[in-house]
């Protein structure tokens, strides 16, 4: 009898919810939909061959209900919810990998910079498809990444499908504590380079500490910047919009459009840009998406810079978390993000306006070379006795790379590109 007054219980309050429903104009269709919803919770509470708590089964409709609707609607119970806020913080447990569903697999958005998934070779559109050789099909993203999450040092093996690759096949991570260095630079041959990782609560601050170490190790030597948003899988919206007004001097960033005419938002940028009018290269790929391609496409709609690479993820969808008073809360898609020119980022991405696959390089040695000075007879150079002319500021080749350039194909182009900025603005200024 117990069982059957709570099952009461817990339909008379759906009945009263439909109640509230139908009360704001709701249509008796709905109402019935509700009935048929208490009927079926009673049901299984009653005569499930196996018994099952009233929360689980309530957790289990809200995530049913908030996952059909799109990949990234879904119930955060109390425990993801603490999670997901200290994540954004910039520090959390697992095995560092941003992840979304589809087709019923767990696909990788990217992996996230030393971390346990980023060392042992997970790359961006790689398929999970079973944990502990467990499938993933018929999980939840949110039951997919709580799997993925354990104790610090513990294993998992993941089951990859790979484009490209003839048959699945395992890796092995250990659970490690994933603290996420936002934003990392270094001096590329006079060229400023910016690496972010994640948009988290200290992303702006690194990055202007970035600008600042520039100025003062190159000075006026300083030609260019190149921000790194490869494999960047979003995160907070006001770090996106920082980043963007930071080498913005004026103009809109991004809207937000919802439901209603009333939900538009619009974020414009301040006077004041950090680089000064220095020319921008911004680096993207599949593994870019959410804020990565805010800021990607507001700095390419203003012509601040010139975005290299590959497209971009494609995720152009704003999620709004509403804590549910002490219960966890939802993460529900409200509202599309549009570029500064009105662009949908969603489901297409931004296109570079250089297209630049990742590549290796190797030298082809051409057999029978020759040179003049291979001749026989030359005319000597008069340059080699000491009475050439000075080739001129601004002339003559950019400083040597390091060896971790010339393994990126794409960096390397994006520093050949602005080089070749900087070397044509010195020879117009010349002239």
């Amino acid at each position: 009898m117990r069982v059957r007054n709570l099952a009461f219980v817990a339909v008379s309050g759906f009945a009263a919810l439909a109640l509230m429903t139908r009360a704001e104009g709701a249509s008796n269709e709905t109402y019935r939909q509700l009935n048929l919803f208490g009927d079926v919770f009673e049901r299984v509470r009653s005569d499930y061959v196996e018994e099952v708590s009233d929360s689980q089964l309530i957790e289990a409709a809200i995530n049913g209900m908030l996952s059909s609707l799109d990949p990234h609607s879904s119930y955060l119970n109390p425990e993801s919810f603490e999670e997901m806020q200290v994540q954004t913080k910039g520090e959390f447990g697992g095995l560092g990998i941003e992840v979304t569903m589809e087709n019923g697999a767990v696909k990788v958005v990217s992996p996230i910079d030393d971390t346990p998934a980023f060392r042992a070779g997970i790359q961006a559109g790689d398929f999970i498809t079973h944990l502990d050789g467990e499938p993933v099909q018929g999980l939840t993203l949110s039951d997919a990444v709580e799997k993925m999450r354990g104790p610090v040092n513990t294993e998992i093996v993941l089951t990859i499908v790979r484009q490209g690759t003839e048959a699945p096949f395992d890796v092995t991570l250990k659970r490690d504590v994933i603290q996420i260095q936002s934003v990392r630079s270094r001096v590329e041959a006079n060229i400023g380079y910016i690496r972010i990782t994640q948009f988290t609560e200290r992303t702006e601050s690194g990055v202007k500490d970035a600008m600042d170490k520039f100025k003062s190790e190159l000075g006026a030597d300083l030609q260019g910047i190149v921000l790194d948003l490869r494999n960047n899988p979003g995160g907070l919206l006001d770090q996106a919009v920082a980043i963007s007004d930071a080498f913005l001097d004026k103009g809109e960033i991004v809207s937000t459009r919802g439901r209603r005419a009333d939900s538009v938002q619009r974020f414009n940028s301040r006077p004041g840009d950090l680089a000064e009018g220095m020319p921008i290269v911004v680096l993207i790929n599949s593994g870019s998406a959410s804020a990565s391609e805010i800021v990607a496409g507001a700095l390419q709609d203003h012509k601040r810079a010139i975005v290299l690479g590959t497209r971009s993820f494609g995720k152009g969808s704003v999620q709004t978390i509403i804590p549910l008073g002490g219960n966890g809360a939802m993460r529900l898609t409200t509202a599309r993000y549009y570029t500064p020119s009105g662009r949908s980022i969603q489901a297409h991405g931004i296109d570079p306006d250089i297209t630049v696959e990742q590549a290796r390089l190797e030298v082809i040695a051409e057999d029978g070379e020759r040179h003049e000075e291979d001749l026989r007879n030359i005319l000597t150079n008069s340059e080699d006795a000491g009475e050439g002319t000075d080739a001129g500021e601004g002339g003559g080749l950019p400083p040597a790379r390091t060896e971790a350039v010339d393994e990126d194909y794409q960096l390397a182009r994006a520093l050949d590109l602005l080089h070749g900025i900087a070397l044509y603005r010195s020879q117009f200024a010349v002239n």
